[in-house]
Formats: structure tokens, sequence, C-alpha cells
């Protein structure tokens, strides 16, 4: 009998101390995380170009200090295929770029700056009579003694 209990006890502790690898679930993969935001649209223009409205550029108005280099400053606001509105300068320059527009493009001009500012107002045609008639002095010219 002690050949059987000697055996069962071998094999007891063969048993017990050879432990077969339980299987454990592997850790989740990270979660990736989420895409780049979407970037807000730029409210300074600082290069020549064509922008998107709402996308590259923010809406509003706009100034620029004027053309580089003494040239001229072009710009153009468009919706669509439609040219809403445009100019050729060489004076500081504001813009006011719609919510409504799809692009603005600007060549040849110092950086535009968001202000949000009102837009100066415009000079009409009598205020272009008025300027002309103080540079000339008012009255009327009969040409002087003869």
């Amino acid at each position: 009998m002690r050949l059987i209990r000697t055996a069962t006890v071998a094999v007891a502790l063969a048993c017990s101390c050879v432990v077969p690898p339980t299987a454990q679930a592997q850790p989740a993969p990270p979660t990736p995380p989420p895409g780049p935001a979407e970037a807000a649209p730029k409210t300074t223009i600082d290069a020549d170009g064509s922008y998107a409205v709402g996308k590259d550029i923010a809406p509003g108005v706009y100034q620029s200090a004027g053309p580089v280099d003494g040239g001229a400053c072009y710009w153009k606001r468009a919706a669509g295929d439609k040219l809403v509105d445009n100019a050729l300068t060489k004076k500081p320059a504001f813009v006011e770029i719609q919510a409504t527009d799809t692009s603005f493009t600007t060549s040849d001009c110092q950086a535009w700056q968001l202000t949000n500012a009102p837009m100066p107002p415009q000079p009409g045609p009598g205020d272009l009579l008025g300027a002309l008639t103080q540079a000339i002095g008012s009255g009327m010219f009969n040409g002087g003694p003869r």
C-alpha cells in the first residue's frame, strides 16, 4: 500500500505544480484620438489668393493698409460664379465680406485684418462735387479783366 500512496502523492504533486495557462482577455486597443478638429476660419488674410468664406476666412468687415510696394490693391467678392463687388485702389481699403459670399480674392494688398467695425461711409456724388467746389473756390470764373 505504501507504493500506491507514494504514487498518489507523486501524481497529486505533479498535477498541482503544472498549471495549465488560463485564457486571458487581451486589453482593448487604445481608442484613437479624434481627428483634428476643423480649424476655425482665419481672421487675417496675409497672402494673395482666393479664400472660401466660412471655411478659410470668417465673414465680417476687413481692413487693409492698401497696396504693397506702391502698386494697386485689388480685391473681389463672389457668390458662386457671380461677382458681388470688387475694387482696385492705391489707398487703404475696407471690405465687408458677407456670410452669403462664397469666396474672397485679393492681390497685391497688404494683410487684411478682421475689424468688425462698421464700414466707413462711402463718398457720394454730392461729396465729390463739394470737394471740387472747395478746391477751386466758390463763385463764377469770368476770365478776369480784358
